[in-house]
């Protein structure tokens, strides 16, 4: 169980890091196309493609995530064994 909620609680802040990153970058880097300002009404919303970005991060995270549970999740030898191995 203590394996799981690392494994949770680092995707989970591993993802929302991306997440933001991603948001924040797309941000900077994004044009806006000027010229079809004019032609566009104001009741039309305009969407952009589909991404596989997110899908990236989703699989970066858990496994980083798997990672951290894997190495953080181990549970040390009580002294006792350490003395009789």
């Amino acid at each position: 169980m203590k394996k799981y909620m690392i494994f949770i609680i680092s995707f989970t802040v591993l993802y929302t890091v991306f997440q933001l990153s991603s948001g924040a970058i797309l941000t900077a880097l994004y044009k806006p196309d000027l010229s079809s300002v004019h032609s566009i009404s104001a009741q039309e919303v305009v969407f952009a493609g589909t991404s596989t970005i997110p899908l990236l991060f989703i699989f970066l995270s858990s496994t980083i995530a798997y990672f951290i549970s894997q190495k953080l999740g181990r549970t040390s030898k009580a002294p006792d064994e350490l003395v009789n191995s």
